[in-house]
C-alpha cells in the first residue's frame, strides 16, 4: 500500500510540474526580456527644473536610459503625436501646452518598462496623484489633469509608435539577455 501511495504521489507531483512550466516556464525563462517604453518630460516638468531629479529617480528604479533629447513640438507635430485624443474638448488647450516649452524625450528599457515606468508616474491627473500616490513623479511635479509634468506609453504597442515617432527605428524593441 505504501509505495502504491508514492507511485501515485510522484505522478501528481511530476503532472503538477508540467502543467506549471506549461502555464509559467516561459515567464520564467524569459526572467530577463527587456521592454522599451517612451518617456516624456512635459514642458512644465523641464521649466520646474525637474528633468535631474525625474531621471534619477528613472535610473534608481532600475531603468537604463537607451536614448534621450530635448524636442521643441511644433503645432503639427503635437497634434501628430496626441491624434487620439483630436475629437476631445481639450484637444486644443493640449496642443498648445505641449508647444509652449521643450519636452525631453527618453527610451527606457527594463522588464515590463510600461508598466513600471506608469507605474512611477502615477495617476494621470496630478491632483489625485497627490492624495492616493504622494510618491509618484506627477505628485511630485506636476499640478493637474493636463499639467502633469510627465508622459509614459499606455502599451507595448503604443511605445513602439511613441519611440519611432521621436526616435526613428532603434530596433531590436525587445532584448533578450543570456544569463547562466
Amino acid at each position: 500500500m505504501g509505495r502504491i501511495w508514492a507511485s501515485q504521489s510522484a505522478l501528481l507531483l511530476r503532472d503538477f510540474l508540467l502543467i506549471f512550466l506549461l502555464f509559467f516556464g516561459s515567464q520564467i525563462c524569459d526572467a530577463t526580456e527587456r521592454e522599451r517604453t517612451l518617456a516624456m518630460i512635459k514642458p512644465d516638468g523641464l521649466l520646474g527644473n525637474y528633468t535631474d531629479k525625474i531621471k534619477t529617480i528613472i535610473l534608481e528604479s532600475g531603468f537604463g536610459i537607451i536614448k534621450e533629447r530635448m524636442v521643441q513640438l511644433d503645432d503639427e507635430k503635437a497634434a501628430l503625436f496626441y491624434a487620439e485624443h483630436s475629437g476631445k474638448s481639450f484637444f486644443q488647450s493640449l496642443v498648445k501646452y505641449m508647444t509652449s516649452g521643450p519636452v525631453y524625450v527618453m527610451v527606457l528599457e527594463k522588464p515590463d518598462a510600461v508598466s513600471r515606468w506608469r507605474a512611477l508616474i502615477g495617476p494621470t491627473d496630478a491632483r489625485k496623484a497627490k492624495v492616493s500616490h504622494p510618491s509618484s513623479i506627477r505628485a511630485m511635479c506636476g499640478s493637474d489633469l493636463e499639467r502633469n509634468c510627465v508622459h509614459g506609453s499606455d502599451s507595448p504597442q503604443s511605445a513602439a509608435r511613441e519611440i519611432s515617432f521621436f526616435f526613428g527605428d532603434i530596433s531590436p524593441a525587445v532584448t533578450k539577455h543570456d544569463e547562466l
